[in-house]
């Protein structure tokens, strides 16, 4: 399976990344991307962009070196009631938006009951395309809810190539327990690799041998085409410059 997009990636932005924006659009060009998704993490994260920077995104070019670039976040989910560090006037504005869980963002890890209401609501809002890490070991959750919550809402869960190296120890055994379900499911998928400086755009290879053995199909990753990438994101395409 091909991957023609990098939707998860952090650049300076994000306070604890380290390449620019061009700079990761170069490396994503070298890598024979076709798209790369900017999602610097939301304002609640410690050292994050303050707000203003995504409402400032349309500054951004849509295609830098050959490359479509697609306006995103990494959105903190802050509260149990699934409730997001960035305000839907905002998501409106960007391409495409993730939801995720991550220490000190307001919501620590609050049992597996609470962690499963918590994603399960923040799916339900229609602005956010994807779960980001959704095999976190640091905010377990219900596997088969998670799976059944996404085909009912038509989020994608994102497989993070990161997690099986760099981030979130322990991460491997959710992570093909919940690639199982989401193959039996139908459920959608995306690859990212979590990117946090230029070197990293495009590295896919632990989460596509993940994808392989448990039999997930081309057309449930919805960055395997790019085609199928627009229609999952509802975006039409701009006229490259």
């Amino acid at each position: 399976m091909k991957i023609i997009a990098d939707l998860h990636t952090h650049t300076v932005a994000s306070g604890h990344a380290y390449s620019t924006v061009n700079e990761m659009a170069q490396e994503a060009c070298r890598k024979g991307l076709q798209a790369l998704a900017l999602t610097d993490h939301g304002p609640a994260l410690p050292g994050g962009p303050h707000l203003y920077h995504f409402g400032a995104m349309r500054f951004i070019p849509a295609w830098i070196a050959g490359v479509r670039i697609l306006r995103g976040v990494e959105a903190n989910i802050i509260d149990r009631e699934g409730s997001l560090d960035m305000p839907d006037s905002y998501l409106a504005r960007l391409d495409f938006a993730m939801a995720a869980f991550h220490e000190d963002c307001g919501f620590n890890d609050q049992g597996i009951d609470n962690n499963t209401e918590a994603v399960l609501r923040a799916m339900r809002n229609p602005r956010i395309n994807a779960i980001a890490h959704s095999g976190n070991p640091a905010f377990p959750v219900h596997l088969e809810k998670l799976v059944q919550g996404a085909v009912e809402t038509g989020t994608a869960l994102e497989i993070n190539n990161s997690s099986f190296a760099l981030s979130r120890s322990g991460s491997r055994p959710y992570c093909e327990q919940l690639a199982l379900l989401i193959a039996r499911a139908g459920a959608m998928v995306v690859v990212g690799s979590d990117a946090h400086i230029a070197q990293g755009v495009g590295e896919f290879g632990n989460a596509l041998a993940v994808l392989e053995k448990a039999g997930i199909r081309g057309e449930q990753v919805a960055n395997s085409s790019y085609k199928r990438l627009m229609a999952f994101l509802g975006l039409e395409e701009a006229p490259e410059r």
